[in-house]
């Protein structure tokens, strides 16, 4: 499903490290700093722009703008040099925008916000694979579970504080007509679902490759391995047991089901050539050596309404009106969000920041690159 939708700011700061799925490169983060905590200890963490009930800080829109730029860089994309002080900008707005919208919200709306973090945190759990995995993610991140889950709560509560004060609604009748006109939004292509059991012939920190001795056992190794599951040994029990995929083995190697062009092409040629609980040869990518065993495959096909969104819990139908109520919410906010800073006299107290805000406001600002977690 090629349907996107839009998050605040603060979200895509903390997401971008929980991001990646195997299909890039085994979740294995340890060992990474947080730089953002060095330059605040040598320079000190000022206050970029202030209002009643807003204090934004440095330290806030630096890590939301590295969030945007990793997220970026991972879709194959850049910020240019040009681009900074825009995305600079445009973030700072956003934080300035998520402290007003949260002092306007209701019980329904934290109550809503709630049980939007909850689902997100659920989700990114179940990408992790372990909490040991997730902690990881998180410190190289450089925050905490509990830092990233009020981030996420206080970014759905001001979207649905937004959507309240707005009086946005989608109906049935928006979904239908939205669903009839992008027909290529919800073709599903084949899909192959496998588990897999991974040995490492890289360094998981730094990716290098490791002695060609160590190689060479692993490989034994796999053989090994290989032979245990054709002679019919519980093969999620092998994963567990020797597999080094830290998002996959205690999930007894399971991966979520993928479609062509998202696993390395050794790994997908392997998996979809499968059939009937087959199991495949030692199959060597860049990262080392990997048994793949058929679960099961899923034709192409076009979703429906009552579909759930592929990785998701959520249907197509909830998607669309996800998605329906943020094009409305973005085009209605500007004005009310500008009256709240009016209100608050909110100052922007970086003099290069806030001429940019105004230049942004003057202009037909070009859009910068956006995290949009949770599915294509």
């Amino acid at each position: 499903m090629n349907v996107k939708y839009i998050l605040f700011a603060a979200l895509a700061a903390t997401t971008v490290a929980l991001s990646s799925a195997y299909a890039d490169t085994p979740n294995t983060m340890a060992g990474a700093t947080n730089s953002q905590d060095a330059v605040s200890a040598l320079f000190g963490d000022p206050v970029v722009a202030k209002g009643a009930g807003v204090t934004i800080k440095q330290s806030d829109l630096d890590q939301v703008v590295s969030g945007i730029k990793s997220a970026a860089a991972e879709r194959g994309e850049d910020v240019s040099a040009g681009q900074m002080m825009q995305l600079k900008a445009q973030m700072l707005e956003r934080l300035i925008d998520i402290q007003l919208l949260l002092q306007k919200a209701n019980d329904a709306d934290n109550a809503a916000g709630l049980k939007k973090a909850q689902d997100a945190m659920a989700q990114l759990h179940e990408r992790a694979g372990s909490q040991e995995t997730l902690d990881m993610q998180l410190k190289a991140a450089g925050t905490t579970e509990a830092q990233l889950r009020t981030k996420v709560t206080q970014e759905a509560t001001a979207m649905a504080t937004l959507q309240r004060v707005l009086n946005v609604t989608v109906t049935p009748d928006d979904i239908k007509k939205f669903y009839d006109g992008h027909p290529s939004d919800f073709e599903q292509p084949e899909m192959v679902h496998v588990r897999h059991i991974l040995l490492m012939t890289i360094d998981p920190t730094t990716h290098e490759p490791l002695p060609d001795d160590t190689v060479k056992k692993k490989r034994a190794e796999a053989d090994d391995v290989l032979m245990k599951a054709r002679s019919g040994e519980d093969f999620a029990k092998l994963a567990g047991e020797y597999s080094e995929d830290p998002t996959t083995k205690d999930k007894g190697g399971e991966l979520p089901a993928f479609p062509r062009g998202q696993m390395l092409p050794e790994f997908e040629a392997a998996a979809f050539a499968l059939t009937n609980n087959e199991i495949s040869a030692v199959v060597t990518t860049m990262y080392g050596y990997h048994i793949i065993k058929f679960i099961d495959k899923t034709p192409a096909k076009t979703l429906t309404l009552i579909d759930t969104v592929p990785g998701t819990d959520q249907t197509i139908s909830d998607r669309i009106k996800e998605v329906l109520s943020q094009q409305k919410t973005d085009d209605l906010a500007p004005a009310y969000l500008e009256t709240l800073k009016k209100a608050a006299e909110v100052q922007i107290v970086d003099p290069d920041l806030s001429a940019e805000v105004d230049a942004l406001s003057n202009t037909n600002a070009v859009p910068v690159p956006r995290a949009t977690p949770g599915g294509k």
